[in-house]
């Protein structure tokens, strides 16, 4: 088979594949983070603390974790089409009954727990929404192993990974949109904002229902001759795995130090992103934006994300073209580090502060895109699947670490972020050298 033939057969499986994933991670971080614009008028509105809202962002991923493997292990039984298809339509119904925050009702439960209404009913909705859309990220990840070979992972991880900047990089002037639009509607602007990006997602659930392929050999568009390509380059890949390296069993992956230190560096790495993610909007009306400038603050917020999308796709491709992993990713870290010392020497300068945030979300998101090529290397079978979802669930438990912990630092100081990111400089320096060392060309479990 020729080069050509082959680059065009994934060129052609591209096409038809990305474009619905990418829409829906896109409308899942969408859905995910709005919540980060919504806070800006909701807050005041509903009496929402710093403290509670970080605690409400991040307890949507405590949900998250709890239903990750279970969900992951599910796709890969009953297919990728009806599971995806699934998470889709649940989140958003979930997200859409945000709208009625300030409507519901607890009685004696918000009493007993020391709540208001307004607090339970953020936290019951946040759990939900983790809950709902578990298993995406990692079912996409392990879905896209049926199809792509592992020197062609980086980019194609990249290209999913993309919606996560510009979710943001678009959605925030969005919602910035939508809240100032809006302001002064009935129902709220923050309500509308809800509602409008949660629709999307529950129609694209019903395309992906119709469209998406559980695998190969399930898509009419391809040829037989392209089939047996696919099945050849992914079995090559199994076969180049050195044979005491491998994992196929569910049971495997909790005996291998390579899957619990690949779930800690990208542990810290979403504490990172996930401050970023529901903070941004706050930490760019704190350089001085006017309150009700809405557009202006998601115009600013969506310049880090916009460069930060650019340089992942370009740091990926020279990574698989290259081969190389390892100081890809590190270097990665490394920028996201300095960009977080940078935060902590700025105060409120808003060019400087910019700058220090368009390096934070570069380097974490070309670290996460190359990330992704290392558990797919010595996983195969229930072990993919189950390893995949697990150090996804074990990672995303900081994303209520970090949008929590900034809440109770901001708190605590008067509104002063210094603390928060000097300690998130230490995570992407540890996540640096746990890289350093996972990155390593045939890491064998011996060398625990």
């Amino acid at each position: 088979m020729t080069r050509d033939f082959e680059d065009s057969t994934y060129a052609k499986i591209a096409r038809r594949i990305l474009p619905l994933l990418f829409a829906g991670y896109f409308l899942a971080i969408l859905d995910r983070v709005n919540v980060g614009f919504a806070k800006l008028q909701m807050a005041d509105e509903l009496g929402l603390s710093d403290s509670v809202y970080g605690f409400g962002a991040g307890v949507f991923f405590i949900g998250y974790f709890l239903f990750e493997v279970p969900s992951n292990l599910i796709l890969a039984r009953v297919g990728a089409r009806r599971w995806i298809a699934r998470i889709m339509l649940t989140w958003g119904a979930v997200s859409a009954a945000f709208a009625l925050l300030g409507a519901l009702r607890w009685g004696a439960l918000a009493t007993t727990l020391g709540l208001t209404d307004a607090e339970l009913s953020f936290y019951a909705l946040r759990f939900a929404l983790g809950l709902a859309e578990a298993g995406f990220f990692p079912g996409v990840i392990l879905y896209l192993t049926y199809w792509f070979p592992a020197r062609r992972s980086a980019h194609v991880i990249a290209l999913f990974v993309l919606a996560i900047p510009l979710a943001s990089a678009v959605g925030a002037p969005l919602s910035g949109l939508i809240l100032q639009g809006l302001d002064g509607a009935e129902p709220r602007g923050w309500q509308w904002l809800f509602l409008l990006e949660a629709l999307p997602a529950i129609l694209l659930g019903l395309i992906v229902l119709a469209k998406l392929p559980d695998g190969p050999n399930e898509a009419p568009w391809l040829t037989g001759r392209e089939r047996k390509l696919v099945a050849t380059r992914l079995a090559e890949d199994r076969a180049a795995q050195p044979a005491d390296s491998r994992r196929h069993d569910f049971a495997s992956i909790f005996r291998d130090w390579r899957v619990w230190a690949l779930a800690l560096a990208d542990f810290l790495r979403a504490t990172i992103n996930n401050v970023l993610n529901f903070w941004m909007p706050t930490l760019v009306q704190d350089l001085g934006i006017p309150k009700g400038a809405y557009l202006e603050v998601g115009l600013v917020t969506a310049i880090p994300w916009g460069i930060a999308a650019a340089a992942m796709v370009v740091i990926a491709r020279h990574s698989d073209r290259t081969g190389e992993r390892r100081w890809h990713a590190t270097l990665s870290l490394l920028v996201s580090a300095i960009g977080l010392l940078l935060l902590a020497c700025a105060g409120h300068s808003p060019v400087l502060s910019v700058f220090a945030l368009t390096l934070v979300a570069l380097g974490a998101m070309a670290w996460l895109a190359v990330f992704w090529t290392l558990p797919t290397a010595f996983l195969s079978g229930a072990a993919a699947a189950g390893g995949i979802a697990w150090i996804n669930a074990l990672s995303q438990l900081g994303g209520f670490v970090g949008p929590d912990m900034l809440g109770r630092v901001r708190a605590g100081n008067a509104g002063d972020n210094t603390i928060a990111f000097l300690i998130l400089a230490a995570c992407a320096l540890i996540a640096a050298g746990l890289t350093v060392v996972l990155a390593r060309p045939a890491v064998e479990p011996s060398a625990a």
